[in-house]
């Protein structure tokens, strides 16, 4: 029988959504209409049209990372309501740290509704906040997880990190060159300054050098 057409799309989102409910249930929600009201709310921001970067293809990316990896953390399905949360509220115009904050409160929005406990709500919307910059204590194996989850695209082989860079420009098309030249710059020096950019060990040892390769390279083609 053939497909009908947009079955494959519809299927997939179906999917993702039953990743949500089972994370979601596992970490102790209590409410199953609101766990699957916050799951299509979230899947609908991922798919907003000003997105070309962090859209639900980069959500399904971290996802991955996060269960290949799950036993490197403690509390990995709090690790992937974090990881759905963490760019539900993007908007490129936005200053500073406020699209972490805004996703944050959203993740503990949408989290108390669903029943899941003060404690663990407040675990996910902590993390959500370490993925504004990346800065994780050593011992925080579920904030390790997390970021290095969302960073995975550093490591691309060249050409996909060049998808990247060129879908994150089309995000910033309102900054003008100059500017955006600048601001990219700043943001991937200050990655380039961290001690380590992945810090689960397995990951690290396939990640650290090619991430650091590209980011050096951008970096020469912004400043030359």
């Amino acid at each position: 029988m053939r497909a009908r057409p947009g079955y494959g799309r519809l299927g997939r989102v179906a999917s993702l959504i039953e990743r949500w409910r089972t994370a979601a249930r596992s970490a102790g929600a209590t409410v199953p209409v609101a766990v699957d009201a916050a799951g299509n709310e979230l899947v609908e921001r991922w798919r907003e049209p000003h997105r070309h970067y962090h859209t639900i293809e980069h959500l399904t990316a971290v996802l991955g990372v996060v269960d290949r990896c799950a036993s490197a953390a403690p509390r990995p399905d709090l690790v992937r309501l974090a990881a759905w949360c963490h760019d539900a509220v993007y908007d490129p115009q936005a200053p500073g740290d406020r699209n972490e904050r805004d996703s944050a409160a959203l993740a503990g929005t949408l989290l108390a509704r669903a029943g899941l406990p003060a404690t663990e709500v407040a675990e996910v919307r902590r993390l959500v906040l370490l993925t504004a910059g990346h800065v994780v204590d050593p011992a925080d194996a579920d904030g390790a997880l997390l970021c290095d989850a969302d960073l995975a695209v550093l490591a691309a082989p060249a050409p996909g990190y060049d998808r990247y860079a060129a879908a994150i420009r089309r995000e910033y098309a309102h900054v003008p060159e100059p500017a955006y030249r600048i601001g990219r710059a700043r943001v991937l020096s200050a990655l380039l300054s961290l001690p380590a950019l992945y810090r689960v060990p397995t990951l690290a040892a396939r990640w650290e050098t090619p991430a650091r390769t590209n980011l050096t390279r951008e970096l020469a083609t912004l400043t030359s």
